[in-house]
């Protein structure tokens, strides 16, 4: 072989490595967007189930695909967050909480949206329907309207002296006014009366219920919503100032302290939301995938809390509890 077809080859031959590898398909990329702060506990708890979920279908994060997690909080900053993910043009969105799925569609009609913690997507327009969403975006439903009834029914179960009934709401959120709505139909046949508050900041929850407090026989309705959410730990914490007898939508409330909680788990709809973003990433299209309802409610009731109350649950209520927390 002459010496410059020998030096040709040796060039040619190390360039194969880089042609082999520009050739290469990118990795699919993931973006999620938390609704809660990064440093919220329950925030962490739903990313690491959403991240588990994820790797139960085979989807690892710098394996074989790229995973870029945004936080939200205020609207302004998921908003902003929502924005950045949709500049990284990923494959799909997964979002994890209802107030943020508005500014995600907000900012795109076309990138695959799955979302969890949403009460009525319909309702709220990011859906046609829950059997053929049609658009970008289909997920899972945290809880129906009418189950916000059942809140109120517990709660007279575990404190029957109950007859004013304070409805602390997200007032920003379709949610907050749908769910309010079905509790306020059930409170006739309790004979009690409801006090609506929005929660909007500290200031206006501490305020409205300090205020609500100074009459006798109350209790409180804990609403699903980022607003509340956020102030979960005033709330519970006002709760046991006052010693007002409160019911709360999530484990997690019940597990910070408060009275009881009726609702289905924030974590299980995002190990079945991995499944969709496995499915679309295969090449389903969210139009075609039907929004799920949650498959189960828990019970779960503090006797800590109970007992700082002077209140004396039931053997019949604590029997049909899903936990109890000692």
């Amino acid at each position: 072989m002459r010496r410059r077809e020998f030096i040709t080859l040796l060039g040619t031959a190390a360039t194969w490595p880089l042609a082999a590898r520009a050739q290469q398909p990118s990795m699919p990329r993931i973006g999620v967007l938390l609704s809660l702060t990064a440093d919220d506990p329950e925030g962490k708890v739903r990313l690491k189930a959403g991240l588990q979920g994820l790797q139960e279908v085979g989807l690892n994060d710098g394996s074989n695909v790229k995973i870029d997690v945004r936080w939200g909080g205020a609207q302004a900053n998921i908003r902003r967050s929502a924005a950045e993910l949709v500049a990284l043009s990923p494959n799909v969105i997964l979002v994890i909480g209802g107030s943020a799925v508005g500014p995600v569609l907000q900012e795109t009609q076309t990138i695959p949206i799955v979302f969890t913690q949403t009460t009525d997507p319909v309702g709220a327009g990011y859906v046609a329907s829950l059997s053929q969403p049609g658009g970008n975006a289909t997920g899972f439903i945290t809880t129906e309207y009418s189950m916000s009834a059942k809140l109120l029914e517990v709660l007279k179960q575990l404190a029957p002296s109950v007859t004013r009934a304070a409805v602390l709401r997200d007032p920003g959120v379709a949610t907050g006014i749908g769910a309010f709505g079905a509790v306020q139909s059930a409170a006739p046949s309790f004979s009690v009366e409801l006090n609506a508050i929005d929660a909007r900041d500290a200031g206006e929850i501490d305020r409205a219920i300090t205020a609500f407090a100074r009459n006798p026989n109350g209790g409180l309705i804990v609403l699903p919503g980022a607003a509340v959410t956020g102030h979960r730990d005033l709330i519970i914490t006002l709760a046991a100032r006052y010693r007002l007898p409160a019911i709360y939508p999530f484990r997690y409330y019940a597990a910070g302290g408060g009275l009881v909680s009726y609702g289905p788990s924030t974590t299980e709809p995002l190990r079945r939301a991995a499944a969709y973003v496995d499915r679309i990433l295969k090449g389903e299209k969210p139009s075609d995938l039907p929004v799920q309802t949650p498959t189960k409610y828990e019970l779960v009731i503090n006797l800590k809390t109970a007992k700082a109350l002077g209140l004396t649950i039931p053997q019949s209520i604590l029997a049909t509890a899903d936990e109890v927390i000692e």
